[in-house]
């Protein structure tokens, strides 16, 4: 097998509960930061998953309760998705038929570049790369999923 592991059906593969490992680093400092929780992906009336995780982000030694809502709706294209805010703004396309993506997300000054990459049935990773002027992180996320 590939490094790559293709995904026909990126809803249907993304729903459940996955355990998610982040790590955060300030590239202009050096400062580290860790996310340690879970994202669960459960059904939405008329299509598509909401993406809700939870857990601490422990920042400088500080850690925090911390959450996050998407919305994953079904793509132009069959298998893929349209991710959205939780207030229904863009964000970006997801095509995981490679089992590879690359995104991009313009944030005010900021550029958010996102790399998808799925290691197999279980176990997928994202690489968020934000530059701009007030930010040069790189945001990195391993997902396994739970049971």
């Amino acid at each position: 097998m590939g490094e790559f592991w293709p995904v026909s059906d990126v809803l249907a593969h993304l729903a459940g509960r996955w355990r998610v490992e982040r790590s955060v680093r300030d590239l202009a400092s050096g400062t580290e930061g860790h996310f340690s929780g879970v994202t669960v992906f459960g059904g939405l009336e008329g299509g598509g998953l909401l993406h809700e995780e939870s857990g601490t982000f422990t920042w400088q030694g500080v850690a925090r309760p911390a959450t996050r809502t998407l919305r994953f709706l079904p793509g132009p294209a069959p298998g893929t998705a349209d991710v959205r805010f939780a207030d229904g703004r863009p964000f970006h396309a997801l095509d995981l038929t490679s089992g590879r993506y690359l995104a991009g997300h313009p944030c005010a000054a900021d550029l958010y570049r996102g790399e998808f990459t799925v290691r197999d049935a279980d176990r997928w990773r994202t690489v968020w790369r934000v530059g701009g002027p007030a930010k040069d992180l790189v945001l990195t996320t391993d997902y396994e999923r739970e049971g």
